[in-house]
């Protein structure tokens, strides 16, 4: 008969994470129309102004009473830009709260000298224990690591750096379903940080095109000249919007993208710990 010889099946402890798209579809349109009725029911209220405009999407109010309300005169980009401040926060939240949590509940440079010190003395329950108290991130990729080395321990077909090469694989595919949650939903805060200023000067011209216009269909002198004033003034109103926003985006995507790379390092640190304390203590 023929012999058949043990294999090892190439296993893992790792289980892909769900996570819902959701927020990524409805969130800006949400806060797109969030803006709108802001910019329609709040700045455009008929009470802001002394003489209201007639019409449902886009009234002509004029006179505004307040600083506020002379927003709303900025034209239809300024609801726009609005929602596009809106959309900003909304995921400022979500990755803050994302990333926190991944962060884990201590520092990791001191989770990985504990779990250091517990292979160093061959406990590897005591560092499971650690990874369940640290969560996060580093966490969880530790602990995959760290029931595969258990795992290694008891093997006898596979040679040290057979071993050494499981752990390793073990430790990647846990960071593969770990970093996409990381950068997750980025992309919208630096979309916005590109787009919001460009969408403020969009605005700011259509304001200026409108202002010029009606400066020509005046008969000129003194009035015509400060209803052009007032006209530009709303009209910068949009690239005050537009920067405002755009410089949010960009110092919270850089504060993001600092937390992300602090612990994909400390990832990195978490694989090579495991990977060179194994190969010295089980050759």
């Amino acid at each position: 008969m023929a012999e058949t010889k043990a294999t090892v099946k190439p296993s893992t402890s790792v289980q892909a994470k769900k996570s819902s798209n959701a927020i990524s579809f409805l969130a800006p349109l949400l806060c797109l129309i969030a803006g709108y009725c802001i910019w329609r029911f709040g700045l455009g209220n008929p009470g802001n102004f002394g003489h209201p405009g007639e019409g449902w999407f886009w009234p002509s109010h004029k006179e505004p009473k307040t600083a506020l309300s002379k927003m709303y005169l900025g034209g239809i980009i300024v609801p726009v830009l609005i929602g596009t401040f809106l959309t900003m926060l909304t995921f400022v939240i979500e990755r803050f709260l994302t990333i926190s949590k991944a962060s884990g509940t201590g520092s990791n440079a001191d989770f990985i000298r504990k779990v250091q010190y517990q292979l160093a003395n061959k406990n590897i329950d005591a560092a499971l224990a650690e990874c369940d108290k640290q969560k996060g991130s580093v966490g969880n990729v530790m602990k995959a690591g760290l029931h595969r080395y258990k795992e290694m321990t008891t093997n006898t077909e596979l040679t040290t750096d057979q071993k050494v090469m499981a752990i390793q694989k073990e430790v990647e595919e846990a960071t593969s379903l770990e970093l996409p949650m990381l950068e997750k939903n980025l992309v919208f805060l630096s979309t916005i940080a590109s787009i919001a200023t460009l969408l403020g000067l969009l605005g700011t011209v259509i304001g200026m095109i409108r202002a010029f216009s009606n400066l020509g269909a005046d008969s000129g002198g003194s009035g015509a000249a400060a209803e052009l004033s007032v006209g530009i003034s709303e009209a910068l109103y949009n690239t005050a919007l537009g920067i405002g926003t755009s410089a949010f985006a960009i110092v919270f995507y850089n504060i993001f993208t600092t937390k992300i790379d602090g612990i994909t390092y400390g990832i990195d640190e978490s694989g090579f710990t495991l990977t060179q304390t194994f190969a010295s203590l089980y050759k």
